[in-house]
């Protein structure tokens, strides 16, 4: 009866014991899962930054008209260019 039950703890303990490896490497494996997902989202925060950064500089006035000027062509609305429309009222 006692080899049996010595039989018995020693399957168990060696149970225990993988159960604990796995566990382990279950946890390294999410640890560097984590890390590598928080070094991909700093990048997207820098991404982010810059992109925020372009459309402040982008979208200022002074640019835009530099660049329809330059690029564009395109020539600043005077009053001797500008056509008025009026509504007809048809019935």
């Amino acid at each position: 009866m006692s080899g049996r039950l010595n039989v018995f703890f020693a399957i168990a303990l060696i149970a225990c014991a993988l159960s604990m490896v796995n566990s382990q490497y279950q946890a390294r494996r999410l640890f560097i899962e984590l890390e590598r997902a928080q070094t991909v989202s700093k990048q997207f925060e820098l991404q982010w930054t810059q992109l925020k950064l372009d459309q402040s500089t982008y979208g200022k006035h002074a640019r835009i008209e530099s660049v329809a000027t330059k690029e564009l062509n395109m020539l600043a609305v005077t009053p001797e260019r500008t056509q008025y429309l009026t509504a007809v009222n048809a019935k």
